[in-house]
Parts: structure tokens; sequence; C-alpha cells
């Protein structure tokens, strides 16, 4: 079994169940964004939120291992998004990420965006070692 094969049974038995992302959040205590990242697998999960996921989905025991490693995150199935919705936010950034990244850096200075709060705007500046 792989982690892609897990967040495919968790998709399914979604599916089959009508389980609701945020119901499973607030099962888990962390916010439902980021619960459904770890659920599809783009987040670490700590033993005992992926025991409880296990348990939401009805997934075999090797899963469990599986939620706790590692992931390689911002990997999908193919490079470019082939989803119109997902798709949709790649071409923004094509389009206007460049201009993003200027104004940024003109009113902030050398940083990024933190990926975790970039739609609230939490900046986050490079630092010297």
């Amino acid at each position: 079994m792989t982690r892609e094969d897990v967040t495919d049974l968790i998709y399914s038995t979604k599916v089959q169940k009508g389980i609701k992302w945020a119901d499973v959040a607030r099962k888990i205590g962390h916010s439902k964004e980021w619960v459904t990242a770890a659920c599809l697998g783009q987040m670490t999960l700590t033993a005992d939120q992926a025991k409880a996921i296990a348990r939401i989905f009805d997934l075999p025991s090797d899963a469990v291992a599986l939620l706790q490693a590692v992931p390689y995150k911002g990997s999908l199935r193919s490079s470019v998004p082939t989803d119109p919705l997902i798709y949709r936010w790649y071409e923004i950034v094509n389009v206007y990420g460049t201009t993003i990244k200027e104004l940024i850096h003109e009113e902030f200075g050398d940083g990024i965006m933190s990926a975790i709060d970039v739609l609230s705007g939490k900046f986050l500046p490079y630092k010297t070692y």
C-alpha cells in the first residue's frame, strides 16, 4: 500500500459515507483546511491523529504508519494540474506571480509570504545565517 492508496481509500469512504471535512476536523481538533490537506496526503499526522483518521475512514492498520510519514508536499499526480479549479490557481500564479512577488518585495523587503497564511497576508522575512 502507498500513501496515494490511503488517500484514495479516504476519499472513497468519504463519498460513500457522506463524511464532511468539517466533521473530521472537529474530531481531530484542527482546522478543516489542515485536516483536508492531511487526508489528501499533504501533511504529516501524529500517531493519535493517524489512528483517529483510520477509525473515521475504516482504514487498514498499515495505513496508520503511512499517514505519519513525511509527505512530498505540493506534489500532485501531474506537474501541471488538469482539474479546472486547481488549474485556475496555477494560471493565477503564472499570470500574476511575478507581479505579486514584486509588490510584496517593494512593500516588505526580501522575504516570502507564509504558505500557511498566504491568503491572509503573513510575511516572513528572509534571515541571513
